[in-house]
């Protein structure tokens, strides 16, 4: 443990509730800056659920080597000898070489790896690689190979790899496969599939596929296989944690996911995922295991990640609300017939305060969460949303500790900006609500039709579905007579920034001359330059010049919003027909490339700013406090260090 987290744990008890002058900035650095969240709620929970969330939290974050391996072999190694010299060097650390070197391990840690969390594009450090041999040298670390890696920017240039030519399972940096070629794998996978099985395994899901004298087989992700030693702690605290449930079904959930982990046996993770779906009473939820596939090029192999939370009761009614009224929304969207479900089941969606943060979710996190992925559980058993309030408020409270905005610099007028600072943030939230609620719940596939079937197009057009249902729902006046809209134009504020953010602002986040390949971001472009070139004859969407300065203005609101209609109409049609060319053509057309002046212009505007495109969190430590050899309580101690958080995590949950 550090020096730093030693005394963070030992001020255990001073400092129970954050202090009135709370710092939500911690930390900048590169294109980065770290923030810390407060837990509201922590304090009114029962012993027996503080107990419960602690072990869930430990199990969570037991996983953190699992996703550093997944996203490239070389993490590990990387991250070990960074450790060493941060922990270990008693040389000169004011120079600016050593600054440099720090900033590239804060990057590093920040991003699980040595690819960039968002652009995915690998980064290398600015002191020079003789200043970095130097260092390694100091603390008796001398694997030249592993330096020659950490400078060669070509090698394993790209997590996952968007590349039009070559094959992109070959190109990509994650760990999910071995010696194999797309195609090999494809060949595979699809010797397993059963079109007609009306409840399809997620086939690949948690396993790595290799090729062995010759023969491509699957080496699977639990106890006994690959990450097996970090599997069983995460098992022993989930067995532990098991112990406090607030339910029965919580109980059983955990030993489904206990025997999915000891097995690798997926029919076992479809049963607790059925299970967990069933759970919409307890405070205290949780996600753990291998779940999204965005990161694997052919979005099939799942990165591991670890989630905790509790219910925020008086914000959960917005939600509540939506579940409760699911069929009419699925009934009322502007998508064929053939493509909705005809009864909505099982639909949970609450808001919740966040407790921590682990794998794919540390540091950096969405606001909002729907599982379980498997469409045929959605259509079956339902699904649980959850929007994450406590990070929500945190970027909104950090926003206001710097001088300048986005929002002044891009928006075209005052009218926008009063507008967005009068409904902005609640209308996102509701947006954000609906996208996960009801968006990702919403819609049906064909009979036959794989889950798979759009391949590495996937992840990206099935965030701009959930995105455009939460667009077309916001502007219709059911939301009104619901009481979930405060007023009839608040939409508008969102969709002037959806446009502004989808068209401009969002590309401060890609480096100049680079593709647009991340697939939040694709969705987002793809959404708006369709409505941009379908809206142009009647202006919907203007783009603007004033001052050598451009902007982007919606003249139409009502038109806009037809056009987002007709675009979910679309993709909901490829992914229930499973229609694999028009989900590449729309991809491809409107998703990818960015206009290289608009590029160059958003980076220099932005940059005058002093502000940082990307934003990740520190977890509160929670702390078990112990009177007479008996825990009594387990306290929340806010840490400002996120260099320490991070040595710290190495130290106690390395596993791999």
């Amino acid at each position: 443990m550090t020096s730093a987290m030693a005394a963070l744990v030992a001020s255990c008890g001073q400092k129970k509730e954050a202090a009135p002058e709370f710092k939500y900035t911690v930390d900048q650095f590169a294109d980065l800056k770290v923030m810390r969240y407060q837990i509201p709620g922590w304090e009114e929970l029962t012993l027996r659920q503080k107990a419960y969330a602690y072990h869930l939290a430990e199990a969570a974050k037991y996983g953190r080597d699992i996703t550093w391996d997944q996203y490239c072999a070389w993490n590990l190694p990387v991250r070990h000898v960074l450790e060493d010299i941060l922990n270990k060097y008693q040389g000169d650390r004011s120079s600016a070489d050593f600054e440099a070197f720090t900033v590239y391990a804060k990057r590093v840690f920040f991003s699980n790896g040595v690819h960039h969390h968002y652009a995915e594009d690998k980064f290398v450090p600015a002191c020079p690689k003789a200043y970095f041999a130097s260092l390694m040298e100091a603390v008796g670390d001398t694997d030249t190979a592993l330096l020659d890696f950490i400078y060669d920017k070509d090698a394993l240039n790209q997590r996952r790899s968007t590349s039009k030519t070559g094959d992109i399972v070959a190109l990509s940096a994650v760990n999910f496969y071995d010696g194999v070629t797309r195609k090999e794998v494809d060949d595979f996978y699809a010797r397993m599939a059963d079109p007609k099985d009306p409840t399809p395994i997620s086939y690949g899901l948690n396993s790595k596929v290799v090729k062995q004298d010759g023969v491509v087989k699957e080496l699977p992700w639990k106890i006994g296989g690959i990450y097996g030693p970090a599997i069983e702690k995460i098992c022993a605290e989930l067995t532990e944690a098991q112990k406090y449930a607030e339910n029965e079904i919580q109980s059983r959930a955990i030993g489904l996911l206990l025997e999915y982990y000891r097995t690798g046996d997926l029919r076992k993770w479809d049963e607790f995922n059925v299970e967990w779906v069933k759970d919409t009473l307890g405070t205290v939820d949780f996600i753990n295991g291998f779940i999204e596939d965005y990161d694997d090029p052919l979005g099939r192999k799942a990165t591991w990640e670890g989630e905790v939370h509790i219910k925020d009761f008086a914000a959960s009614a917005r939600t509540e609300t939506l579940s409760a009224n699911a069929q009419w929304f699925e009934d009322n969207s502007p998508v064929d017939p053939r493509f909705k479900k005809k009864e909505v089941r099982g639909i949970s969606a609450k808001v919740v305060n966040a407790v921590a943060l682990a794998g794919a979710t540390y540091p950096s996190t969405p606001i909002g969460i729907n599982l379980p992925n498997a469409d045929w559980i959605r259509k079956d058993h339902g699904s649980k949303s959850v929007t994450i309030a406590n990070i929500t408020h945190t970027y909104d409270f950090s926003s206001l500790e710097f001088p300048k905005s986005v929002l002044s610099e891009f928006a075209w007028d005052q009218a926008e900006i009063d507008a967005y600072k009068l409904y902005g943030g609640y209308a996102d939230e509701v947006h954000t609500d609906l996208h996960e609620c009801l968006g990702h719940a919403s819609g049906q596939l064909l009979p036959g039709v794989s889950s798979t079937a759009l391949g590495e197009y996937q992840s990206a057009l099935e965030e701009a579905r959930a995105d455009l249902f939460g667009l077309w729902y916001m502007a219709d006046p059911k939301l009104l007579e619901l009481g979930i809209m405060k007023h009839p134009d608040a939409y508008k504020a969102h969709y002037s920034n959806y446009i502004r953010n989808g068209l401009f602002t969002q590309f401060t986040r890609v480096e100049l001359g680079r593709p647009n390949t991340e697939a939040h971001m694709q969705n987002r472009k793809l959404i708006a330059e369709w409505c941009y070139e379908k809206g142009a004859d009647r202006n919907v969407i203007e783009k603007k010049i004033r001052d050598g300065k451009t902007y982007f203005v919606v003249n139409d609101f009502e038109a806009l919003r037809g056009l987002f209609g007709d675009l979910l109409a679309e993709i909901q049609r490829i992914k229930s027909e499973g229609d694999y060319e028009a989900g590449k053509a729309l991809i491809e057309k409107y998703a990818v490339d960015i206009d290289p002046a608009l590029h160059k212009e958003v980076l220099e505007r932005y940059a005058a700013l002093d502000l940082k495109p990307y934003g990740g969190f520190i977890n509160p430590e929670i702390v078990p406090v112990v009177k007479n050899g008996e825990i009594v309580d387990y306290e929340v101690v806010y840490t400002d260090d996120y260099l320490g958080q991070q040595l710290y995590y190495g130290d106690k949950y390395r596993t791999l």
